[in-house]
């Protein structure tokens, strides 16, 4: 039984759970260290970035063998958005703006055309 996932996939989801962990690492400070020196935030943010790397490297290799390198970026684009606008909303308290709807089209425009290729 050959169990092995669908590089697009794979690097999709490892994708996912690095943005999760990188805006956290971007952002997350601004709103639970914002008395503390930004070096203090600094550390902390490199810390939670570890483990942003530890699944963006793998993800990255796992894409780059079915995908091209902008097919790569415009994923990465679409799923940081995907994950920055929950954060957005739901942790930083940030009101929903209809802005973040058009650029999520143009982002999804933008996959259209990088992955346009693949569908013919």
């Amino acid at each position: 039984m050959n169990l092995s996932i669908n590089p697009y996939f794979a690097a999709a989801g490892l994708l996912v759970f690095s943005n999760v962990f990188m805006t956290f690492a971007w952002y997350a400070h601004l709103r639970n260290l914002g008395d503390k020196p930004w070096i203090i935030a600094a550390l902390i943010s490199w810390g939670i970035a570890l483990f942003e790397y530890l699944l963006q490297v793998p993800a990255n290799r796992i894409g780059y063998t079915s995908m091209s390198l902008g097919q790569l970026k415009i994923m990465q684009g679409v799923i940081s958005l995907s994950v920055f606008v929950p954060f957005a909303w739901l942790y930083m308290k940030e009101p929903l703006k209809l802005d973040y709807l058009w650029a999520g089209l143009c982002l999804l425009a933008a996959a259209w055309f990088i992955f346009r290729g693949e569908a013919a």
